[in-house]
C-alpha cells in the first residue's frame, strides 16, 4: 500500500467489482507492503531502471484493489504479489512482472486497456489483455473429453509464453489458498486444476509446478483419500529413515571411492503420484516399492553415465528398470537417467541422474530460457541450455533471445498445425490453421456445410472465406436453398470439405442432367410420334434391356445422363427406342408425327424446348465465345461430356460447329424470367486522364451493372485506349441502357458489345 493512502479514512466494507469486501483495518496495510518487500528482495537480477517499473506497477494495483479482501481476510493486493513472487522464482523479466501484479485490474477494478498502455506500454497491457481473456474462458470439466483440447487452446490462444507462465503462477497461489473458497468451488476448481493446468505445466517441464498442482488439486478433490495417504507416507517416512540414510551413506561412499564430486539429495514421490499409481494398477500401499529415491547431480553430461556405472556396481539394478532420458529427452525437454536398484535388505529404490542444467531444466521447463538469461546473462552455458531445450522440445536449429518468436516456435511444436475454436454451445473444435468458416461448417455436419449461406464470427457477420482464429466462437447461418459453390474449393482447408462440396456438386450436376436427359429423350420420341417415355416395369422391361445393351449403359438414369451430358445424341436414342417399342407391337401416333414435323418444318420451337433461365449450374454453361444474354437469339450445343453449351445464334464458332455436327443441336429458348444476371463483353474506348477510369466505372454502377472482369492491355497507355470489362447484366435491354450511359460519359469516345472477334 502507498505511504500516501496509508492514514486515509476508510468507508464502511462495500463490495467492489469481482465480489472481494473491503477492509478499514491499518494491519492490512502493514501485511500488504511486508509482502511487497519480501518480492523486492527477489529481485535483485533486475536492473534498478526495472526494477523501478515493478515498483510502479505494484503502486497502480495497490490504488485499484484498494480496500479488497480475499476470503481469507488477507488485502487482495497480496494475491498478485503472490503471483509475481512465484514468476520472480522463474527470473521472468519485468514486463511479466508487471504484468502479473497487474492481471486482476481490467477484471475487477475498471481499469480499461488504453489505460494500461499509457501508463505501462503496450507490451504489459497485450499481457495483462491475453490474461484477463483466459479468465473469461469457463470450461466444464464434466466434459472430459474436452480437456486435451481445452489445453491446447489455452496455449494456442496465448500470444506470448510468459502469460501462460503467469496464468499458471496465479492458479499455484489460488490454489494454495483454496482452503478459504467456500467448500462448494473446491470440486470444480480442482478438477479445472488436474484437467487443464497441470497438464499445461508438464507440457512446458514446469515439473515443480506440475507436482505441486496435482498435490493441491488431489487434496481438495479427495479430501479423506488425502489425509488416509499423506498419514500412511508420514509413518513409511519413519519407518525407512534408517534405510534411507544406510542408503545414502552408502553411495556417498562410493563416490568419494572413485573421486566424483556429486551432489546427493533424497527425493519422495508425490501424493497424487502414489494415489494414481495404487489407483491404475490396482496395487495397496504397502506393494508401492518407489516412494522414496535420490537425486544424483554430477558436473557435466559424461559424468552421468560414469555414476550410473558406480551405482551398478553398489547395488544390483532391477532388470528392465532402466530409462535413459538424456539420449531420449521428454517431448517437454526432460533429460535425466532413471535406475532402480535392489538396495539393502531387498528394498527397491530409484535413482534420477543428471547435471545441474539439466536439473533447472527439468523443474523449470520453458522458464529455464529467462531463468538462464537473468542469472548468467553472457554466459555460454544460456545459450548453450536455451538452444539444449528448444532444439529437444521443438527441434529447431537456432535459439531466440526474443519472447514473443521464442513463443511462436514452441506453439509450432506443441500443436503444429491446429486452430481451436467453440461453436454457439461452447463445444470446442480443432481445424488446421488456415482452415475457413466453411470449414468448420462441414466439421459440424455436412448439411451445415451444404446449406451454409452467411456466418458470424464472435458476434459479427463475416464472409464465408474468413479464416478462423484461435478462441473464436463461430455461428453458421444456413438455409434450405443453399447449396455449396465451386468457388469454395479455392479457398477451404480440410479434406472433409473439400469431398463433400465435391460429392454434392458431382450429385447436383447428375440430378440435372439426368433431367436434361429426360427432357431431350422425350422431344426425340414425340419426333418420331411417340407421346412420352415407356417405364421400364412391365412388358416394357426386355425393351429397356435391349435399348441399354444397344447404349452400353447399366441403368436407364445413367442413360439419360449421359444423353444430358451430351455423350449420347437423344435422336439416335429415340429412334432406337421408337424401334424396339415397334417391333413390341407400339404404333407411333400419327397425328402427333404430323404436327412435330410440322412444327419444324415451320422452324419454330416445339412446345418441349429446353427453357433457360440461369438456375441450371453443372448441366447448362454460356459459351465464352459470344456470352449470350437474354434477349439474344441462342442455340444449344450437346458436347461431348460438357453437358448443354448456350451459343448466340449470331456466333460463328456455334454456327461452324453447327455446320458439322448439327445432330448435337437442340432447341433452346430464353426464360420469361431469367433468375440471376448474365455475363457479357464490352469494350469502351476512352481518352487518358486522371479519373477516367473510376467516371467509367461510376456509370456502370449507376446503370446497376456490375463488373466482373477489367482488362487494360498491356501496351502502354496512348491517347485512347481500350478497356475490356465483363459485365453482368440482366437482360439485353439492360445492357443497351448501361452502353448508352457509358456514351454519355466525358471522356468515353465508344462503347460497345464485345464481337466473339474481339
Amino acid at each position: 500500500m502507498s505511504t500516501e493512502l496509508k492514514d486515509t479514512t476508510l468507508p464502511p466494507p462495500k463490495r467492489k467489482p469481482g465480489g472481494k469486501e473491503t477492509v478499514p483495518h491499518v494491519a492490512a496495510v502493514n501485511a500488504a507492503a511486508a509482502s511487497f518487500a519480501s518480492l523486492i528482495a527477489k529481485l535483485d537480477y533486475l536492473s534498478p531502471a526495472d526494477l523501478e517499473k515493478v515498483r510502479l506497477a505494484y503502486r497502480f494495483a495497490d490504488e485499484a484493489h484498494l480496500g479488497q479482501l480475499r476470503n481469507s481476510g488477507e488485502p487482495y493486493i497480496t494475491h498478485p504479489i503472490a503471483v509475481a513472487s512465484q514468476c520472480a522464482e522463474w527470473k521472468l523479466d519485468a514486463q511479466a512482472l508487471m504484468a502479473a501484479l497487474l492481471h486482476d485490474a481490467l477484471e475487477d477494478c475498471g481499469v480499461t486497456k488504453s489505460e494500461l498502455i499509457d501508463k505501462f506500454g503496450s507490451q504489459v497491457a497485450d499481457l495483462v489483455d491475453g490474461l484477463t481473456k483466459l479468465d473469461k474462458l469457463q470450461f466444464n470439466t464434466r466434459e472430459e473429453n474436452q480437456a486435451e483440447s481445452f489445453r491446447k487452446m489455452l496455449l494456442a490462444m496465448a500470444r506470448d509464453v510468459r502469460v501462460i507462465l503467469i496464468k499458471l503462477a496465479d492458479r499455484s497461489h489460488n490454489m494454495r489458498t483454496l482452503s478459504d473458497a467456500p467448500r462448494e468451488k473446491w470440486g470444480r476448481i480442482s478438477s479445472e486444476t488436474l484437467e487443464i493446468y497441470a497438464p499445461i505445466a508438464y507440457r512446458l517441464g514446469l515439473n515443480q509446478t506440475y507436482r505441486e498442482l496435482q498435490d493441491l488439486a488431489f487434496r481438495h478433490l479427495f479430501p479423506w483419500r488425502y489425509s488416509i495417504l499423506s498419514k500412511a507416507v508420514a509413518k513409511a517416512r519413519g519407518r525407512r529413515r534408517d534405510l534411507i540414510q544406510k542408503v545414502q551413506k552408502e553411495v556417498e561412499l562410493a563416490f568419494t571411492t572413485s573421486v566424483m564430486t556429486v551432489g546427493i539429495a533424497g527425493r519422495e514421490k508425490s501424493l497424487y503420484s502414489v494415489y494414481r499409481k495404487m489407483d491404475d494398477k490396482h496395487l495397496s500401499f504397502a506393494q508401492i516399492t518407489d516412494i522414496y529415491g535420490f537425486r544424483v547431480l554430477v558436473a557435466n553430461l559424461s559424468d552421468c553415465y560414469t555414476a550410473l556405472g558406480t551405482l551398478h556396481q553398489l547395488y544390483k539394478p532391477v532388470p528392465g528398470k532402466f530409462k535413459d532420458h538424456i539420449a531420449l529427452p521428454k517431448p517437454n525437454g526432460y533429460q535425466s537417467l532413471h535406475t532402480t536398484l535392489v538396495g539393502p535388505s531387498g528394498v527397491n529404490v530409484e535413482f534420477q541422474i543428471r547435471t545441474e542444467a539439466m536439473h533447472v531444466v527439468a523443474e523449470s521447463g520453458v522458464a529455464a530460457h529467462w531463468l538462464y538469461k537473468a542469472n548468467e546473462p553472457n554466459s555460454p552455458t544460456t545459450d548453450r541450455l536455451g538452444a539444449k531445450w528448444l532444439q529437444s522440445l521443438l527441434d529447431i536449429q537456432d535459439e531466440t533471445r526474443d519472447a514473443a518468436e521464442f513463443w511462436d516456435h514452441v506453439k509450432v511444436d506443441l500443436f503444429p498445425d491446429a486452430v481451436y475454436v467453440f461453436t454457439p454451445k461452447s463445444r470446442i473444435m480443432a481445424l488446421p490453421r488456415g482452415a475457413t468458416v466453411v470449414d468448420f461448417a462441414y466439421a459440424i455436419h455436412s448439411n451445415i456445410g451444404d446449406r451454409a449461406m452467411a456466418a458470424r464470427i464472435n458476434g459479427e457477420q463475416v464472409p464465408l472465406r474468413t479464416e478462423l482464429k484461435n478462441g473464436d466462437v463461430v455461428e453458421v447461418v444456413t438455409a434450405p436453398v443453399s447449396t455449396p459453390n465451386p468457388a469454395w474449393l479455392s479457398f477451404v482447408r480440410t479434406g472433409r470439405a473439400r469431398s463433400k462440396i465435391r460429392h454434392h456438386l458431382k450429385t447436383m450436376a447428375q440430378t440435372e442432367s439426368e433431367s436434361l436427359g429426360e427432357k431431350l429423350l422425350m422431344q426425340a420420341l414425340r419426333a418420331e410420334g411417340i407421346e412420352k417415355i415407356p417405364p421400364e416395369e412391365g412388358h416394357y422391361r426386355v425393351v429397356w434391356d435391349k435399348l441399354l445393351r444397344f447404349t452400353g449403359n447399366r441403368y436407364r438414369s445413367e442413360l439419360l445422363i449421359d444423353i444430358g451430358l451430351g455423350k449420347r445424341i437423344a435422336s439416335i436414342v429415340g429412334r432406337r427406342l421408337v424401334k424396339l417399342l415397334t417391333e413390341q407391337g407400339e404404333k407411333p401416333d400419327a397425328l402427333l408425327l404430323s404436327r412435330e414435323r410440322f412444327a419444324s418444318s415451320e422452324a419454330t420451337l416445339g412446345q418441349d424446348a429446353v427453357t433457360i433461365d440461369g438456375s441450371e449450374n453443372a448441366s447448362v454453361s454460356f459459351a465464352s465465345c459470344c456470352r449470350p444474354v437474354p434477349g439474344d437469339g441462342i442455340l444449344g450445343y450437346l458436347g461431348r461430356g460438357e453437358g448443354l453449351v448456350v451459343h448466340a445464334d449470331s456466333c460463328p464458332t456455334g454456327l461452324k460447329l453447327k455446320s458439322k455436327d448439327s445432330e448435337r443441336f437442340i432447341h433452346v429458348e430464353w426464360s420469361d424470367e431469367p433468375v440471376r444476371a448474365f455475363e457479357t463483353g464490352i469494350m469502351v474506348t476512352v481518352i487518358n486522364g486522371k479519373g477516367v477510369l473510376a467516371r467509367v466505372a461510376s456509370a456502370l454502377a449507376s446503370a446497376e451493372v456490375d463488373i466482373t472482369h477489367l482488362d487494360m492491355g498491356d501496351e502502354s497507355a496512348q491517347e485512347a485506349t481500350d478497356l475490356r470489362f465483363l459485365i453482368a447484366v440482366r437482360d439485353r435491354a439492360h445492357l443497351d441502357t448501361a452502353l448508352r450511359q457509358l456514351r454519355r460519359t466525358p471522356s468515353v469516345l465508344r462503347a460497345e458489345r464485345r464481337s466473339p472477334a474481339h
